[in-house]
């Protein structure tokens, strides 16, 4: 540490522009170093926030004494390999997810985390947005009573991804990338996952860019406990406005009221039954007054607009990378284990793969079979 901050240093400068803003704007860091293979990008970046180092060498940024925590941002193939390094130069971690593409690396990944002592905190961006912040709150106030089922979506027309190269290498799938949020956030209210059966449809949209990968899926997912919830994506069609659906959305079913939060406004929905019931009223009677019975309120919190979304076109994550960074800092500084961990986050990637079997086998999925498979338990 230095003057009682962390000091952080940043791989990969695209989606780092994020966390850069946010270690800037940061009362528990200073900005020890920048890197990236792209040293245009280097400059630019140092022009943008006033920064005046940066380096090419990831090899460099690792030999540096002063840092603490290396942030890494760069394509998600790498992440297993620069996860690794950082830790044997003595580094905490923090990555955006996915933390792996697959379960291969898993098992020495774990292994070397423990040897090391150090923390690895998957940048699950979504869980500290606003209104999903506030919509967990909610639910652990009690005020939803107990959890019944949940449905989980990330929907968006993303055909433009198709046209990048990157989608056309063999292994490309819309999980990893995008439906990761929605799965990240009923394993967020399951955490024992255990079992997963979903359909998956390939559209004509698709198949014109020479592609047969599932567009749009449908999931169940059952926890340990006998709950389940819905996860859903749709990436090749046409979506809702998301003023009428959020493109990235978590409904918590309770026994005693309904939330609705999710990414991209700025809003939770909540409708919570009252604790007591006017008087005579023994039921819930269909031609009662539905305002006896339970209040339902929309709360806006449009004027953090500017916190999360601080460059154009409302296009990368900076509010949400402060709230978890912030939050990293000072878990690390109670003595805890920042949520999720590498060991959360290669559950979350088990089961996916469960889901893809599930896809291509017609059958249920149990995780725990995979993580044997791979040697994890």
């Amino acid at each position: 540490m230095k003057d009682n901050k962390f000091v952080l240093g940043v791989v990969g400068l695209g989606e780092g522009r994020s966390i850069i803003s946010a270690v800037l704007n940061s009362e528990y860091y200073t900005l020890g170093n920048i890197c990236d293979l792209n040293e245009e990008l280097c400059k630019h970046r140092c022009e943008e926030f006033q920064f005046e180092r940066y380096t090419t060498s990831y090899e460099e940024l690792l030999k540096d004494e002063e840092i603490d925590i290396i942030g890494i941002y760069t394509p998600d193939q790498f992440h297993a390999t620069h996860i690794k390094q950082a830790l044997l130069a003595g580094k905490h971690v923090i990555c955006t997810k996915p933390v792996l593409l697959g379960l291969e690396e898993a098992k020495e990944l774990l292994d070397c985390q423990e040897k090391s002592g150090k923390k690895v905190f998957v940048g699950q961006s979504t869980r500290f947005f606003e209104s999903v912040l506030q919509q967990r709150k909610a639910y652990e106030s009690g005020s939803l009573g107990e959890l019944v089922t949940l449905e989980t979506h990330y929907k968006s027309d993303a055909r433009w991804f198709l046209d990048r190269p990157w989608s056309k290498k063999a292994g490309f799938s819309w999980m990893y990338n995008f439906m990761i949020h929605a799965v990240d956030l009923a394993a967020w209210y399951l955490p024992n996952i255990e079992e997963v059966f979903g359909y998956g449809v390939v559209s004509s949209n698709t198949k014109e860019f020479g592609l047969n990968v599932e567009d749009t899926l449908t999931f169940l997912v059952k926890d340990k406990s006998g709950l389940y919830a819905t996860v859903e994506g749709s990436y090749a069609t046409p979506c809702l406005n998301k003023t009428i659906e959020f493109p990235i959305e978590c409904t918590l079913r309770g026994t005693k009221g309904i939330s609705r939060g999710g990414y991209s406004q700025l809003v939770m929905h909540q409708k919570t039954q009252k604790e007591i019931l006017p008087e005579g009223k023994k039921s819930y009677a269909l031609d009662a007054n539905p305002a006896d019975f339970f209040e339902e309120k929309t709360i806006r919190y449009d004027e953090k607009h500017p916190y999360y979304f601080r460059f154009e076109g409302e296009s990368h994550h900076a509010g949400e990378y402060q709230n978890y960074i912030d939050y990293f800092a000072e878990t690390l500084l109670s003595g805890g284990t920042p949520l999720p961990d590498l060991k959360e986050g290669v559950h979350t990637i088990a089961i996916m793969e469960a889901m893809s079997r599930s896809l291509h086998t017609g059958t249920p999925v149990k995780v725990d079979s995979i993580l044997s498979e791979y040697g994890i338990i």
